[in-house]
């Protein structure tokens, strides 16, 4: 189901984003906020980039999860919003960039080795983080 063991998914190393950043500066492209998207997944690490009076609307269907993140919530019974929370659905980083930048972001990303894709929007309001 995995296309390969349970033990060398759950031991796929951090990645490290430091090549994927330094392709935007190179590319020109101005990163707004970044957040790291370690323990406290979306809900506790996106909130903490964006200034009061914004929140983050990410697009369930654009996040591409990972085989071995439906195997936990499923065989666990474990309900989405935990999942992003405690899992961040295989997501490591988040960036914001303004709307005109954010093909060329994704290009420089891509183009460095990494697997980059637009999940959402940052909106007006209070709410923190929410997942239409």
């Amino acid at each position: 189901e995995l296309g390969t063991t349970l033990g060398e998914a759950l031991l796929t190393p951090t990645k490290i984003y430091v090549k994927a950043l330094k392709s935007l500066r190179e590319a020109g492209v101005r990163v707004k906020a970044c957040s790291h998207i370690t323990g406290g997944g979306f809900y506790e690490n996106i909130p903490r980039c964006l200034p009061k009076g914004l929140s983050a609307k990410i697009e369930r269907r654009a996040v591409e999860v990972l085989p071995v993140f439906h195997m936990i919530q499923r065989l666990g019974d474990i309900p989405e919003r935990d999942m992003f929370n405690t899992f961040n659905m295989g997501v490591g980083m988040c960036m914001a960039v303004s709307k005109e930048t954010a093909d060329a972001a994704v290009k420089a990303i891509n183009d460095a080795g990494e697997k980059a894709f637009v999940i959402g929007e940052v909106a007006a309001g209070n709410e923190g983080v929410i997942i239409v």
